[in-house]
């Protein structure tokens, strides 16, 4: 392959990893608590390859996650709760703890105070909170929760020293990549309760983005076309000079 024609292609590999990306981003731009992804690029050159600029590959070399805060709205759920500032709720997942900035919370059959998706709400102390009968709920912004005037327990908002740890478990959970990563108490967050967390993916800036990954990737393909074209000549005027 000539160098035109392998540097458009990693060109066109690349983009594709950021369309996969866009295209995520837009589709989750209406759930809760979401943290967009982003890409970083950087460029590859095969250890067997010349230091020549035709031998430089683009390629995304790693993805990673915005966690910049989206914006609260109102909703007037007691159990709907936000967090102002750095930190995630924690919750117990199917195979061990889960942290998620998604508060749409609601009452299990059994009392328990679960996510959407049926995991359980844990406290300071790694426990469920459940919750008895119909009482007033009360959350307070250090995540306190009283019912009826009674303390009933506090959620646990953790925060880690680094997010690099962290991977995504579905659209809006995550969880420790390595086991030695433990979370901590947040400080300085604040639970806004009866407001949730909107996602930071937005819709105008998706859309332009996607705009301009999608002419660069017509300019690629312009460009592997070329290259092609440029090969077919060059094969034809061979013949000519050898016929």
């Amino acid at each position: 392959m000539d160098p035109l024609t392998a540097v458009a292609a990693s060109g066109l590999r690349s983009r594709m990893e950021s369309l996969e990306m866009l295209a995520n981003n837009v589709a989750n731009s209406t759930t809760g608590g979401f943290k967009c992804d982003r890409e970083f690029y950087s460029l590859y050159v095969a250890p067997e390859a010349d230091s020549s600029p035709a031998s430089t590959m683009p390629v995304v070399e790693r993805p990673w996650t915005d966690f910049s805060q989206g914006l609260l709205r109102s909703t007037g759920n007691p159990l709907d709760v936000a967090l102002s500032g750095k930190g995630f709720f924690a919750v117990s997942g199917p195979s061990g703890a889960l942290y998620t900035r998604d508060g749409s919370f609601r009452l299990a059959k059994s009392g328990q105070l679960v996510t959407a998706e049926g995991y359980p709400v844990r406290d300071t102390s790694g426990n469920s909170l459940t919750l008895q009968g119909t009482g007033t709920i009360q959350i307070a912004g250090d995540g306190t929760v009283t019912q009826d005037g009674a303390i009933v327990g506090q959620l646990q908002i953790a925060d880690f020293t680094s997010t690099a740890g962290l991977v995504k478990h579905g659209s809006n959970y995550f969880q420790a990549g390595n086991p030695s990563v433990t979370p901590a108490a947040a400080t300085g967050a604040a639970v806004e309760q009866g407001q949730l967390e909107g996602s930071n993916a937005g819709t105008s800036e998706s859309a332009v983005r996607l705009i301009s990954v999608m002419r660069q990737f017509e300019m690629l393909q312009k460009a592997v076309s070329l290259g092609a074209e440029m090969n077919r000549q060059a094969v034809e005027q061979v013949a000519k000079v050898g016929s």
